[in-house]
């Protein structure tokens, strides 16, 4: 049986040169059926030299079932490849942003959304169709303020499928403990959706490196509740970012272990402040 995201893949790690004009044409006509003006939910893709991802990311939203009115909107945080141009071609509205960092690029799309909920999007990452849905229906919950949901690696053969299981599994089974009394440490931006004025109000950090999703759910824990979402119809696919910084999906594995048992004192007690490390902070 062929998997969702399975079609994407034709495009996905490929020069946007190389994108069939048919498919460049599908995702543009699906955007903008989908484009409201006036959205409940905003969609911000964030993106810097994404030009190999971007397009699969698009093409994704495109095909998403969803009975809220959305408005979908992107970032070029100042990209050096074709990016911008993805954005053109399918017809998505952009802004660029010039000042580097995620924070930044995140911050971007926040201030320009319209939507009661705003959605994060990274551009190297696709979506099923029912994942804003998902996501909304739960944020639509009394008391809940912010959602984030899960995700799995592309796979490749690089990467046994058996390994990537018990990773993935070992994974979400901290994340999800870890989310009843922190959940700002179990929030990825990848997956991340929130209220819009709230999070206006308190904005998005822009003078670190990492982390600026989990200091938001930080600030939004004071208007209400973040929810750990395990919903498979919200479980985004992704490419191997910063798991592959630490090498073989073992040494990462390995790694992440390490600061789990370290850590472990915050499966059961709540925080309310951090402090920065200073190998985090932009100088």
């Amino acid at each position: 049986m062929t998997k969702w995201y399975e079609p994407y893949l034709e495009v996905y790690e490929k020069p946007f040169a190389d994108a069939p004009k048919s498919v460049i044409g599908k995702v543009r006509r699906n955007l903008q059926k989908l484009q409201s003006e006036s959205p409940f939910v905003t969609i911000s893709l964030i993106g810097y030299n994404e030009e190999k991802h971007l397009l699969a990311c698009l093409w994704s939203l495109s095909e998403m079932k969803c009975k809220y009115p959305v408005e979908i909107i992107g970032v070029d945080n100042d990209s050096k490849d074709r990016t911008a141009e993805v954005f053109e071609a399918c017809g998505v509205p952009y802004y660029t942003e010039f000042q580097h960092s995620c924070g930044f690029a995140r911050s971007c799309g926040l201030n320009h959304a319209r939507g009661k909920y705003h959605i994060n999007i990274d551009s190297d990452t696709m979506y099923p169709p029912h994942y804003v849905e998902t996501m909304i229906d739960m944020l639509e919950q009394p008391g809940v303020v912010a959602v984030s949901a899960l995700w799995s690696y592309v796979p490749d053969k690089s990467h046994s499928k058996l390994g990537l299981a018990f990773y993935e599994t070992a994974r979400d089974m901290h994340l999800w403990l870890q989310s009843f009394k922190r959940p700002e440490l179990s929030v990825r931006g990848l997956v991340f959706a929130y209220r819009t004025d709230y999070a206006q109000e308190v904005g998005i950090r822009t003078d670190i490196k990492r982390g600026e999703d989990g200091y938001l759910a930080l600030q939004l824990k004071t208007y209400g509740r973040i929810v750990f979402v395990r919903n498979r119809k919200a479980r985004a696919i992704t490419g191997y970012g910063t798991v592959g910084v630490d090498g073989s999906l073992f040494n990462s594995f390995q790694v992440r272990v390490i600061k789990a048992i370290k850590g472990m004192t915050g499966l059961f007690t709540k925080k309310s402040e951090y402090k920065d490390e200073e190998s985090n902070l932009i100088k």
